[in-house]
């Protein structure tokens, strides 16, 4: 008899083979089962409590994804596919999930039967390719020319973002407010020059879009009531500097024999705030605003010479005030000059709810603008900033990639189909695998009624009857509970959101699939090196 061979740590885990890929595929299924009732316009919300209590109301993919803290290795790929759907795309996170899911649901079938999942993994490759040929053919390229049209057809594509989420009542306000707020940019686009500020109370119309940056009012000392409030074409000086009075017996050690010593040591700390205030006031700045604290010595010394100052402003803030305004952020207070301050047209101070904002509009070096939130919980806001994060990315990818397809499951439901006639011309198993991934595309039709509470099978029916007779753009209907032409009613969708999706997925499946063996290693420390079990300690064997 041979020896057995020991290979792996003890304690180590492996399954392999058949049951182990089969075990994947479970494990993702268990996921997609979480997220999708949550797809469309008659989706559901999910509340995730997290270990410190806090509640998440959301039905965004993504965020459900990340918040779920998934621990099963294969089934965490779906949470990357859905991170990186949001990262690239901003939406179609839950689509993405549900169709890996569906492809690996569709395929399983064949797995148990003995296919080799290379075989299978071929297939969806070829697939895709089909998919993404089809996509590029069938979609419509937008006119840039006429302005007023361009900005209709981007607000229909945000409206279409925003109509499965939250605020889908108030999708028309605020797919205008969007574009505006992403028309406003430059030509890049850059996402962190849109502010969003979440104020609780009032109504969500109550919502507004600023020109330029708005801040809330920072914590101040006194004397700040004394200071303007208002200015035209300030100069504004950004800081990174404590103005304020600082013990340097913190700082150092210093020894004294005598009480007028002390003073003289308490004097130079006073000079030395007083120096760096009044090269801030003679640099001309009329706007101070500084990352670290400014103390109430500042404060009254700023008020007497009619400035403005405000400390401990938020990083990204003061970041999207030099982006906006022009100038540095300075450590020093000594070479403050024109070329290192900001300058805008108006600079002033307003309520907004129970809160008090900065607002600086009219800024000359770099478009931004702030997107101020009003409405009641505080989870409800949060849920409309992550739909709007959504639709702001929808109208830029709209604009950089001009090309767009009909959503209400229209486009999967043509791929299917055309998937499913090719799948006719081929011989041997590709033929049956590649019609298994035609069925796994009519998830998302299928989906969109389910959650609606519609007759699934009937709708499809429909659906598969009018594709079949080459109207490629019917989708489900969910105001009428029946099937319609999602182009004519305005449902649009950025082909380059679809194919992202369908890339994600199958390369999600693919590398699910190709998994045939897990190996968890024990935790270190454990097994080897401790006491021996059982043994010794002074106890009687």
């Amino acid at each position: 008899m041979q020896p057995q061979i020991i290979l792996l740590k003890e304690g180590t885990e492996n399954s392999q083979g058949k049951p182990q890929l089969i075990s994947n595929i479970n494990a993702c299924q268990a996921v997609v089962e979480t997220v999708r009732t949550t797809l469309g316009p008659r989706g559901m919300d999910k509340l995730i409590v997290d270990q410190g209590g806090k509640a998440t109301i959301s039905n965004d993919g993504a965020t459900i994804m990340k918040l779920l803290e998934i621990v099963h290795p294969a089934a965490k790929t779906l949470v990357d596919i859905a991170k990186s759907q949001d990262a690239e795309v901003g939406d179609g996170t839950t689509s993405v999930v549900l169709l890996a899911g569906e492809f690996l649901k569709q395929v399983k079938s064949y797995v148990e039967e003995g296919v080799h999942p290379r075989v299978v993994i071929k297939a969806i490759r070829k697939a895709l390719r089909l998919c993404l040929e089809k996509i590029d053919t069938l979609a419509v390229k937008i006119e840039k020319s006429n302005t007023t049209e361009h900005r209709a057809l981007l607000q229909k594509c945000a409206a279409t973002a925003l109509s499965s989420k939250l605020i889908h009542q108030q999708k028309d306000f605020f797919s205008k407010i969007v574009v505006d707020a992403v028309l406003s940019l430059d030509d890049l686009l850059p996402l962190n020059m849109i502010g969003i500020k979440k104020v609780q109370g009032g109504a969500l119309e109550d919502s507004k879009i600023v020109d330029g940056v708005a801040f809330k009012k920072t914590f101040s000392y006194a004397g700040f009531e004394m200071q303007p409030k208002k200015y035209q074409n300030p100069k504004i000086a950004l800081l990174n500097i404590e103005l304020e009075l600082k013990a340097e017996r913190d700082n150092a050690e210093v020894r004294v024999d005598n009480v007028k010593e002390y003073q003289k040591v308490v004097d130079a700390e006073w000079q030395i705030l007083y120096e760096k205030l009044d090269k801030i006031v003679k640099s001309g700045a009329q706007v101070v605003l500084s990352k670290l604290p400014i103390g109430d010595v500042a404060t009254q010394y700023f008020a007497d010479r009619d400035m403005f100052c405000a400390g401990r402003v938020p990083d990204e803030d003061l970041r999207r005030t030099m982006k906006a305004c022009g100038g540095a952020v300075m450590t020093t207070a000594h070479d403050l000059n024109d070329s290192v301050l900001g300058t805008c047209s108006l600079f002033e101070e307003n309520q907004i709810g129970g809160e008090r904002f900065n607002f600086f509009s009219g800024c000359s070096n770099a478009k931004t603008c702030t997107i101020v939130l009003r409405g009641g919980a505080e989870q409800f806001l949060e849920e409309t900033e992550r739909s709007l994060h959504d639709a702001i990315m929808i109208v830029r990818r709209t604009i950089k990639n001009d090309a767009v397809v009909a959503g209400g499951g229209a486009i999967e439901m043509e791929l299917s189909k055309m998937l499913r006639d090719y799948s006719r011309t081929i011989a041997g198993k590709e033929q049956l695998l590649i019609g298994a991934i035609a069925k796994a595309l009519e998830v998302i039709p299928r989906q969109l009624c389910d959650n609606a509470g519609f007759d699934a099978t009937n709708i499809l029916n429909k659906l598969r009857q009018k594709h079949a007779q080459g109207q490629c753009w019917y989708g489900v209907d969910i105001t009428k509970e029946d099937v319609s032409d999602n182009f004519e009613n305005c449902v649009w969708e950025p082909a380059i959101v679809k194919k992202n999706a369908l890339t994600a997925a199958c390369e999600a499946a693919c590398l699910i699939l190709s998994v045939d063996e897990t190996i968890k290693n024990p935790k270190s420390g454990g097994g080897e090196g401790g006491p021996p079990m059982g043994r010794g300690r002074g106890r009687p064997m």
